[in-house]
């Protein structure tokens, strides 16, 4: 009795409390995409921006230098204003996130890392 008791205090004070949220896997995809637009490479293709920092990535995965050669797709080419269009596309990926349509706001971030590219 006093175990069912127990389980049955437990499971209401679960249901009454609210648990920290989790950060989606788009937010931290979000997360990840400002960093590489705050990044050296991306300050060097689009100029820094008002508002923005220069960020060390202090990522294992990042290479000490740019690749050289052309890309093999001309589209991936970083310009401003993919840069620029990035950073509008991620706007509207956080609204999409904040709204909870996951869906949405990934097919957002796979367009605004097309529009990135590969920067240096």
């Amino acid at each position: 009795m006093r175990l069912e008791l127990s389980l049955a205090a437990s499971a209401l004070l679960l249901s009454v409390t609210q648990l920290p949220a989790r950060a989606s896997s788009c937010a931290e995809q979000i997360g990840t995409i400002e960093r590489r637009l705050d990044s050296a490479g991306a300050v060097h293709v689009a100029g820094l921006q008002d508002g923005h920092v220069i960020r060390s990535s202090h990522s294992p995965k990042a290479l000490a230098s740019a690749p050289g050669g052309d890309p093999s797709d001309a589209a991936m080419i970083p310009t401003s204003a993919h840069v620029a269009d990035a950073r509008q596309l991620l706007s509207r990926a956080a609204e999409e996130d904040r709204h909870g349509h996951q869906r949405a706001c990934e097919d957002t971030m796979t367009q605004a890392k097309g529009m990135i590219g590969a920067l240096p």
